[in-house]
């Protein structure tokens, strides 16, 4: 029997942390269903569902001592399959969002979000330096699932007063192929 567990591991970048990772789980029968991977400010960030053998999480447990003794913080957690009956039938959307950076950006859709009860599914941010001024661009990509009953005339408008508020960009578009 197959178990699925969500692994996080935050520490210093080091060339061979992925393979070190990787091969803890193979070694375990694990493998890896999907994955994001960074390094942010010098400090590396992992984060992978890893289904394994039920009976191959409690040594897990132990494999990753070596790793912590470095000052790696590791979190191994069981998953419950729940996701795909709770967000039966919710619609998929891209949400773009291109500006000048300032605080408060990533929050306030998020709270936006919230408040309409539409669930954030991935987020991914970034700030590059413009080419010619070299001010601060703030980038974000989403995919949120949006209930049913919520019709997109209701959120899709407030949002786009939200980034008329917040002077940034903000383009949505349903995912396709689903």
């Amino acid at each position: 029997m197959q178990t699925d567990i969500v692994l996080t591991l935050t520490g210093h970048d080091r060339v061979g942390i992925v393979e070190t990772v990787t091969k803890l789980l193979v070694q375990r029968g694990g493998n890896v269903q999907s994955s994001r991977m960074a390094r942010l400010g010098g400090e590396f960030a992992m984060l992978m569902l890893v289904s394994l053998p039920e009976t191959a999480f409690a040594g897990l447990e132990q494999d990753f001592q070596a790793l912590r003794a470095e000052g790696y913080h590791i979190l191994l957690l069981p998953t419950e399959d729940k996701h795909a009956e709770t967000y039966k039938g919710w619609l998929p959307y891209q949400i773009e969002v291109l500006g000048a950076d300032h605080e408060g950006i990533i929050h306030e859709i998020a709270r936006h979000l919230a408040a309409q009860g539409i669930n954030i599914e991935t987020l991914d941010t970034s700030v590059t330096r413009a080419p010619m001024s070299g001010t601060p661009l703030f980038s974000m990509q989403a995919v949120v699932l949006v209930p049913p009953h919520i019709p997109f005339s209701q959120w899709g408008a407030t949002l786009e007063e939200l980034g008329d508020r917040l002077n940034v960009n903000i383009g949505v578009g349903l995912v396709k192929g689903q």
